[in-house]
């Protein structure tokens, strides 16, 4: 019987990895007769596994949809793979008590050898720190943007006007979009789309998203600028067009401290070892004196490598700092507050 399980587990690996077997390929991969695979399909078949015989002269086998859930068989690495891929999916959803029931019923069947390293593994998914308190985002709202995105129908929304888009323009009410991915960054889910009243690409947090039904009409799929979707999301929140992801400025410095002390707060710079007590930083920013800004926040001495533009940044916040040093009593304010038009907040 254990032979047999674990054969019918082969089996189901296969059909799984491919669109179609000839029966002489599995009979060879897995060291039986064709007979024999003919008999462990037929117990596939049994269990619930819709396993389609092909035609021709070969003959085949391809696993097709099925209308119900088949008992599922993982070997012990996909088993493991999946436990761990469920402790640290859904974070900051609604999906999260669902992937947590689904590892408890795993873990309820799993064997014993299995169970072990499962409970030696444990991972705990944190939100980022700067993500602050993020309402969760509606399993359904993502089911309903998923389904929009795999049939290419054509969503409308609408967008809370409580903040605004990575490209710093304020977003609110109805919108009408190509929705053509969902992606998570530190910690939020976003929506990736071509926004047809704009006609430009727009990037829609999930967790203020309203749907309306029904939705529109089919469209062709286009390309997201540069053609990769990780790098295009990267580039807008850089407040870049797209197409790439370097920062417009970058620079190279010399840091009065160890690589292993700047290294964790370096966020996406590098950090070169120079000696026990110095290090080179590489850093890219928005702009020279953003970039200033972020390596004047070591506390040690700087000796800037360059560019020139970044020396003249860090001259520009040395007299700006030296300003507000002299206003520390709040005279110099009225200045500023006087000339200073009303502001009003979004939302």
């Amino acid at each position: 019987m254990h032979k047999t399980s674990s054969r019918l587990l082969a089996l189901l690996s296969l059909l799984q990895t491919r669109r179609g077997w000839s029966g002489d390929e599995l009979a060879e991969r897995l060291g039986i007769t064709p007979r024999t695979v003919r008999r462990d399909v037929d117990r596939l078949r049994e269990l619930g596994y819709p396993v389609r015989a092909l035609k021709g002269p070969a003959g085949g086998y391809r696993m097709d949809a099925g209308t119900e859930l088949p008992p599922l068989l993982f070997d012990d690495d996909q088993a493991v793979a999946l436990a761990v891929a469920l402790q640290t999916a859904a974070t900051g959803t609604t999906l999260a008590e669902d992937a947590a029931r689904a590892l408890a019923t795993i873990r309820q069947v799993m064997p014993p050898r299995l169970r072990h390293r499962i409970d030696a593994l444990r991972v705990t998914a944190l939100h980022p720190l700067d993500a602050g308190d993020a309402p969760q985002v509606d399993a359904q709202v993502l089911t309903d943007l998923s389904a929009a995105i795999h049939t290419h129908e054509e969503l409308r929304f609408d967008h809370a006007a409580d903040g605004s888009a990575p490209d710093g323009r304020p977003e609110g009410h109805r919108r009408r979009v190509q929705p053509h991915h969902l992606v998570t960054r530190q910690g939020r889910w976003y929506l990736v789309a071509w926004d047809l009243d704009r006609e430009d690409w727009r990037i829609f947090r999930v967790d203020r998203i309203r749907p309306r039904t029904p939705n529109g009409p089919r469209f062709a799929a286009r390309e997201v600028p540069g053609g990769d979707v990780a790098a295009f999301v990267t580039s807008r929140f850089r407040g870049l067009d797209g197409t790439t992801t370097d920062w417009p400025c970058r620079g190279d410095v010399l840091l009065g401290l160890p690589a292993g002390a700047v290294a964790p707060f370096a966020r996406d710079g590098i950090v070169e070892e120079l000696g026990p007590r110095h290090c080179r930083l590489t850093l890219g920013a928005w702009s020279w004196t953003g970039l200033a800004a972020a390596v004047v926040r070591f506390d040690t001495d700087i000796e800037v490598i360059g560019p020139p533009e970044l020396k003249a940044a860090f001259a520009r916040l040395a007299t700006r700092c030296a300003e507000a040093a002299r206003d520390r009593d709040g005279k110099g304010a009225g200045r500023f507050l006087s000339d200073a038009p009303a502001v009003r907040r979004p939302g």
